[in-house]
């Protein structure tokens, strides 16, 4: 079974994760964050989009941004299904761990443990780019509904903006949240060489999805000097 460093490695995958998810979602600092800028990007698109009478540019940015939610989706109920033939092949790949010149673990049953593990993860990546492709769509029907010949200062008009950009932000979200879980899967790999490899690989992925969101070169590129309200 799990020893007491496996339980600690364990506690500190979840805190990371949580903390990463804090940090860039609800803290005060998030709205520095890359994914704030782009949800800054969203609203402008929307109120850019009240502008055009043709909007077939827009409708194909919401269909691609679909079918990028679609292929992660996919991938990641093809990732479910990767990890229950691994479950089923506990025995062969334990004798392949014993072949290997890495210090992997040698027990079935801590094996099947961190399979279960890894299923919930690619289980919560796919809900999560499920309901975010549920989303885009919703924010393309919003978009379909405003009049093609309609004056943009209109209230009723930058309702529908409002509304799209909302919907967009957050299928933006949980598409990000999904990303996420894919990579703190990355991380959770490190488990089977052992508990302080899983806290080092945690760690690793953390930072990465730190700089990412605080320090790339992206967030600059994104970098804009208006600010919208945070979004609840």
């Amino acid at each position: 079974m799990l020893s007491t460093n496996d339980y600690i490695a364990l506690s500190v995958f979840l805190t990371a994760w949580s903390t990463y998810s804090w940090l860039a979602y609800y803290s005060h600092w998030s709205k520095y964050t890359l994914s704030h800028m782009m949800d800054t990007h969203r609203h402008a698109w929307m109120q850019a989009m009240l502008t055009r009478q043709v909007r077939i540019a827009d409708t194909n940015i919401a269909a691609g941004l679909q079918q990028g939610t679609a292929f992660f989706a996919s991938s990641s109920l093809l990732a479910i299904g990767g990890a229950f033939t691994f479950l089923n092949a506990t025995e062969s790949a334990v004798e392949l761990a014993k072949d290997l010149p890495i210090p992997l673990t040698t027990d079935p049953v801590q094996w099947e443990l961190k399979a279960f593990g890894l299923i919930l993860i690619f289980a919560y990546s796919f809900f999560k780019f499920g309901w975010a492709y549920r989303l885009f769509n919703y924010a393309t029907i919003v978009i379909g509904s405003i009049p093609e010949e309609i004056d943009p200062d209109d209230e009723t008009a930058q309702a529908a903006a409002v509304r799209a950009a909302r919907l967009a932000t957050l299928a933006g979200r949980h598409f990000s949240r999904g990303q996420q879980a894919l990579f703190y899967a990355v991380g959770y790999l490190g488990w089977y060489a052992g508990p302080y490899a899983f806290i080092v690989t945690t760690l690793f992925v953390t930072a990465v999805l730190l700089r990412r969101q605080f320090f790339s070169q992206a967030r600059q590129a994104a970098l804009i000097p208006v600010a919208t309200d945070k979004l609840t």
